[in-house]
């Protein structure tokens, strides 16, 4: 669903199942709640639809107010998957409204923080975010890998659940979270007949995206 926005869309849609999977491999999660949780992340961001795409794919700096309108997608995410009565879109539900929480409460809707925050959702804002500055961006290039690995130690305690960032670090100074993101990103490409271009890098934080 979330997919026709966008290739770029459908592309980090399945990255950040695929870094859940990793993450949750990795915080030795049974074979069941692996699968249930990666599935359930690919809809994190379906709120999304309900935003305008014009702020979504805006190239420049969001006003106050447009940001203001892409928070709404939370609430959106939720209302849409809440209704079904599976198991699979209840998880859904909650990684959509929540995985915009910060570990230390400065984040939103509700401003939970540390373990008060679903575990699922803490999982998905470090995949999420591993994502959003890896890769290129409408308003800006990818980062380089020591910004992003210095991002997450900084922000580790702060917007992100401290064991999980350390898992996700030792992933990526062990190669394995690329090794997972090109594979992703080749059959995604072959998917679309495209040729991903590698943008060069620029400068952002990790919580300054959407």
């Amino acid at each position: 669903m979330i997919e026709v926005q966008s290739n770029d869309t459908g592309r980090h849609v399945k990255r950040v199942s695929e870094y859940t999977k990793i993450l949750c491999t990795a915080l030795n999660m049974s074979e069941e709640e692996i699968w249930k949780v990666s599935n359930a992340a690919a809809l994190h961001d379906v709120g999304k639809i309900m935003v305008p795409q014009e702020i979504i794919n805006k190239p420049g700096k969001l006003t106050d107010e447009e940001f203001d309108i892409v928070k709404t997608h939370v609430q959106y995410g939720k209302k849409l998957l809440e209704k079904s009565s599976g198991e699979l879109m209840k998880l859904s539900s909650i990684i959509a409204y929540h995985h915009h929480e910060k570990y230390d409460g400065t984040g939103y809707t509700e401003g939970r923080k540390g373990e008060d925050i679903p575990l699922l959702a803490r999982i998905i804002c470090v995949a999420d975010s591993y994502d959003a500055m890896a890769s290129k961006r409408c308003y800006r290039a990818d980062l380089p890998e020591d910004y992003i690995l210095s991002e997450l130690e900084k922000c580790s305690g702060t917007q992100f659940d401290p064991e999980i960032a350390k898992v996700m670090i030792g992933m990526i100074n062990d190669g394995y979270v690329e090794t997972v993101k090109e594979t992703v990103d080749k059959e995604k490409a072959d998917d679309e007949g495209e040729r991903i271009l590698q943008p060069a890098h620029g400068s952002k934080t990790c919580d300054n995206y959407r």
